[in-house]
């Protein structure tokens, strides 16, 4: 089936945008591949839109990468009463704590409510 112009410019934009993620996180193709349930060779055909990556794959995509629907896709997202949200970097670093060993995770929520004491 032929795409539009407009369609295929989205679709290496977001396969763009999904490799720079990843890379981002230090996640390797195939590392992300084990995610979605693809190989390898079918997340790189995403990244350099051989392939368009399905629309139900881009909630999984999204969470794996740390970053909302919006984001992934490319849209500004807008921000409710102009208030500032988490920042990037910190919303980033507690999904790869997540990710942890609990006695890992309790070493750093330890640390870090150390810093939180000394800073009151």
């Amino acid at each position: 089936m032929a795409i539009s112009p407009d369609e295929r410019a989205f679709f290496v934009q977001l396969g763009s945008r999904v490799a720079e993620l990843r890379k981002a996180q230090d996640i390797t193709q195939i590392q992300m591949a084990e995610v979605l349930g693809v190989s390898q060779q079918t997340v790189n055909s995403y990244e350099v839109a051989r392939r368009r990556i399905p629309a139900s794959m881009l909630p999984t995509l999204a969470k794996l990468l740390v970053v909302t629907l919006d984001d992934l896709i490319g849209e500004p997202t807008k921000k409710a009463n102009g208030k500032r949200g988490p920042a990037p970097k910190l919303q980033q670093q507690m999904e790869l704590v997540s990710r942890l060993p609990r006695s890992k995770q309790k070493f750093v929520i330890e640390m870090i409510d150390t810093v939180l004491q000394q800073a009151s």
